[in-house]
């Protein structure tokens, strides 16, 4: 019996086996699956060359073209006068900034003007007497001088005669001498050099203010320039009186400029060149940031396109009959965003925004916006 059963199993395993393989080798006779194409649907653009303009971008903050740094060249008491010298204030041309206590210096020139009338009047006799040609003009010189009033030049020497005599009397020296200090007086009082407003005031009223300390700064507000610096490449593209499109960092106002001067000599640390912007507008203020797009040269029979479609090769995907091929460029220059590329012919289609993964016999199909039912 035992053996009987045995026989049973064996047979049983050897049919088992049969199927078993017959169905191994049904699987690999099979045909293999057919995967769909996977079509990428990209965004493209149609090459038409033309005239680019080469943009150069700069950036820098304003400064006053008209800025005054205010030093006192003598020393005095800062008196109040009717506008207070407060960062803000507005002055017009001519007008007193900052009066100094002169009382002391005042009566040392009225002393020398009354020294120069007496030396005058005292030998007035003698020019009587020894020189009458030349009297009267000495005389009406006298009559003119005024103390209350700047001291007035002397009357010409007619010969060499009256000329020793005059000099010999030391009236020469002592004319001088006033003059010089007519002339410190006049520093007592900083009168404004142009219409303009106070940016900085170290100083007020009452302040002890000495020879040579630093009392403020006074600008025009009315005109602006820039200092940018460009690149030695774009050197020989700048030209004074361009045209140039300014920013604000936002983006949100634009102003016009124009180059006013350019440097002569390139930077030998940065190999850049200086060049300065003019600007005028009333909502503009010193230390505003701007940005520049300065015009250079114009590049024709070319196409600008995003930076990140330009390959490493320096080659573009283009597209033929619906699959991604590769055609060779010449870069002209590059901007932040941009690369100018000349070398495509016109009608080329290119992709207008990169495709991830991207090769050359990829298939690919343009997009199509759907109308809006």
């Amino acid at each position: 019996m035992r053996k009987i059963i045995l026989s049973l199993l064996g047979v049983l395993l050897i049919i088992a086996s049969f199927f078993l393989a017959k169905s191994l080798i049904d699987s690999k006779n099979k045909p293999k699956p057919v995967l769909d194409k996977v079509i990428k649907t990209v965004f493209i653009d149609t090459v038409k060359n033309g005239d680019v303009q080469i943009k150069i971008p700069a950036n820098g903050s304003l400064v006053a073209k008209r800025r005054v740094e205010i030093y006192s060249e003598v020393q005095g008491i800062f008196k109040a006068g009717n506008v207070l010298f407060k960062p803000g204030q507005k002055y017009n041309a001519g007008a007193p900034l900052i009066r100094l206590d002169a009382s002391e210096h005042h009566a040392s020139v009225q002393s020398s003007k009354s020294n120069l009338y007496n030396s005058i009047a005292a030998i007035m006799p003698d020019l009587r007497l020894d020189f009458p040609e030349v009297y009267q003009k000495w005389q009406n010189y006298l009559n003119a001088f005024d103390l209350n009033k700047t001291a007035p030049k002397l009357p010409e020497m007619a010969s060499e005669k009256e000329n020793y005599f005059i000099t010999g009397r030391g009236i020469v020296s002592n004319y001088y001498n006033l003059k010089n200090l007519e002339q410190r007086l006049s520093k007592y009082v900083i009168s404004a050099p142009f219409s303009g407003i106070l940016t900085e005031a170290l100083v007020t009223e009452g302040t002890l203010v000495r020879s040579g300390q630093k009392l403020g700064e006074f600008i025009d507000p009315s005109e602006y320039e820039m200092e940018v610096s460009i690149s030695k490449t774009y050197a020989n593209l700048l030209k004074v009186g361009e045209t140039v499109e300014l920013k604000n960092l936002n983006k949100t106002e634009t102003y016009q400029g124009i180059i006013s001067r350019v440097n002569g000599s390139i930077d030998k640390t940065t190999q850049t060149i200086t060049a300065y912007i003019d600007v005028k507008d009333p909502n503009l203020k010193e230390g505003i940031y701007l940005e520049a797009n300065i015009n250079g040269k114009t590049e024709q029979d070319a196409i600008e396109v995003d930076r990140n479609l330009l390959l490493e090769d320096q080659q573009v995907f283009i597209i033929k009959d619906g699959v991604l091929d590769t055609m060779p460029v010449t870069p002209v220059y590059f901007s932040e965003t941009k690369v100018v590329l000349k070398g495509l012919p016109n009608g080329t289609i290119l992709l207008k925004k990169p495709v991830p993964g991207a090769y050359a016999g990829m298939l690919v199909k343009p997009f199509e916006a759907k109308a809006n039912l």
